[in-house]
């Protein structure tokens, strides 16, 4: 893991849970959104291109894969850890773990990726500079390679 991360602590409110009192799995994929969300709203990042930081607002998400080892009980306070993994030109992967509100358990942990869209065309574009140095990596290099 190159990047250490970022921490955000959300809720996990009553109606997120199953008849049985259980986090139900399609919850974990949108508190790790809401926790990636929280961070790029911080950076200056909106979805609107007119208040925006960067000009890339709008990203899809490609795939989300989940491992769940412990379930998540009951209305708490749970830790969404992650982090890149991998950033190409257009993609971006963030590895995360979901913690419990103490951060001594893993309840799950995955991979979420997105692609960068124009808004214009719904075709790939790639991330820009900004966005690249706001979390902390290099600028992009004309010609790279880097997929």
């Amino acid at each position: 893991m190159k990047d250490p991360g970022h921490y955000e602590q959300l809720s996990v409110h009553f109606d997120d849970l199953d008849p049985m009192g259980v986090l139900h799995n399609s919850r974990y994929a949108a508190l790790v959104e809401r926790a990636i969300h929280a961070h790029w709203l911080r950076l200056g990042w909106a979805p609107d291109a007119a208040v925006s930081a960067f000009p890339d607002v709008l990203v899809a998400v490609r795939e989300v894969r989940a491992t769940f080892h412990r379930p998540i009980t009951g209305v708490c306070a749970p830790v969404v850890h992650f982090w890149i993994e991998r950033m190409g030109r257009t993609s971006c992967v963030h590895g995360y773990r979901i913690l419990s509100p103490d951060r001594s358990a893993v309840h799950a942990e995955g991979h979420r990726a997105i692609v960068n869209l124009d808004p214009g065309t719904g075709r790939p574009v790639p991330f820009s500079d900004g966005l690249r140095v706001a979390e902390g990596l290099s600028p992009q290099v004309a010609g790279s390679a880097t997929p």
